[in-house]
């Protein structure tokens, strides 16, 4: 933890004044925390200042932080990078080594807030800016303004562009999630914005929220590579010291709104951030110095991290394959196995076995419960060993 240590300094002269009171001065030292939990995988260590944004490339090959450091793992101008993004294409050096980092293209100054959030559609047709006002921007890939959207939600607190690229929302002061869909013609020319739907159910103020993966994508979750079921979820947490957790497969064009799920308290009272697996299956809430991590099936809480850093957690996310959450703060990420994951996943296939409909399908969700099962056991066993000082690495 930080320990603040106060130095007192008093003058000991003799030709000090009588009664005259000594000078206290306080400072403050940030000692770096030995952090260990059963679930954390490694630590990810390299900036020289307070680590504040990360995100995983579409393809799930390369993680991305950004530090005050004045760096993204690379030198930048101005002042020191907040958030930081991939772009769809998730393209490197081709040697793979670390270089000098450029910038292809600055946007022309237009917010008049603090922009707190930013998105790039996964489609690569436009970028999302979020401030702290009520403005959202939706820029093109060169630099124009496409859109300016007014969220009247009196403040933002929270933005981000959809998995599927075709959507981006907003929270704010207002206890509601508001969702608007970017529409482009059959050439890719930007044509206008309209409201899609907006999650309600709180009653107070939303911090963040966050998308699963686009269900028409194949996300391999706890080792096994299939299709997503036919759907789309969402989850927010809110002042309300409640987290919730939506169905929005909907038809939004006929004013259908979100279904809610679950909901869940969380013990945190101050502001927070929540991150939704990419298969729906995990929710992770992080607030202050520590994280929850519930079960979207059950909306059960599955484990309470506490401690990992001596400041605040400044970033949380799942990996594309749902294996691996990862949060940032002081001057290093951390990397969990998500074992909630696993086990959702396994609960999950569990109920699927009772309504498969032939002999061969139920085989094969039993086949895959016991995949699922090994990989649990397999990372738990790694774990258990490294602790106890027989294994050496971590797969």
């Amino acid at each position: 933890d930080a320990k603040e240590i106060t130095e007192e300094k008093a003058k000991s002269d003799k030709g000090d004044k009588p009664g005259k009171k000594s000078r206290t001065r306080q400072v403050k030292r940030t000692q770096s925390v030995q952090f260990s939990h059963p679930w954390l995988a490694c630590t990810l260590r390299g900036h020289s200042g307070q680590v504040l944004g990360l995100d995983f490339s579409s393809n799930g090959k390369y993680l991305i932080t950004t530090a005050d450091g004045w760096s993204i793992r690379g030198n930048i101008e101005l002042d020191h990078a907040t958030k930081v993004k991939f772009s769809p294409d998730s393209k490197k050096k081709d040697t793979g080594q670390i270089g000098a980092i450029t910038a292809a293209l600055d946007f022309p100054k237009k917010h008049t807030a603090d922009i707190i959030c930013i998105g790039v559609a996964s489609n690569g047709r436009f970028i999302m800016s979020c401030s702290s006002d009520t403005t959202i921007i939706i820029w093109s890939i060169k630099g124009e303004v496409l859109a300016t959207i007014d969220t009247r939600q009196m403040n933002n607190s929270y933005g981000a562009v959809s998995p599927c690229g075709r959507f981006v929302a907003s929270s704010g002061f207002t206890p509601d999630v508001k969702v608007w869909e970017v529409c482009f013609d059959k050439s890719g020319n930007f044509t206008s914005y309209k409201r899609a739907f907006e999650l309600k159910g709180h009653s107070a103020g939303v911090y963040s929220f966050s998308f699963n993966n686009d269900s028409s994508r194949y996300v391999p979750s706890s080792g096994i590579t299939k299709p997503l079921r036919n759907f789309t979820r969402m989850a927010s947490v809110s002042k309300d010291m409640t987290w919730k957790y939506w169905n929005t497969d909907i038809r939004y064009e006929l004013e259908q709104d979100p279904y809610l799920l679950k909901t869940g308290s969380i013990s945190f009272d101050v502001p927070c951030l929540i991150s939704l697996s990419p298969d729906g299956r995990s929710v992770a809430v992080a607030g202050g110095n520590s994280i929850c991590v519930y079960s979207a099936i059950t909306g059960k809480e599955e484990e309470n991290i506490e401690h990992i850093y001596s400041g605040e957690i400044t970033d949380l996310s799942f990996d594309i394959t749902s294996k691996y959450l990862v949060c940032t703060g002081d001057k290093h990420a951390c990397v969990f196995n998500n074992i909630t994951g696993y086990k959702a996943t396994i609960a999950d296939l569990e109920e699927k076995v009772k309504d498969a409909n032939t002999s061969a399908q139920k085989e094969r969700v039993k086949q895959q419960i016991k995949d699922a099962q090994y990989v649990l056991f397999y990372v738990c066993n790694i774990k258990r060993k490294t602790r106890m000082g027989t294994c050496h690495y971590i797969i």
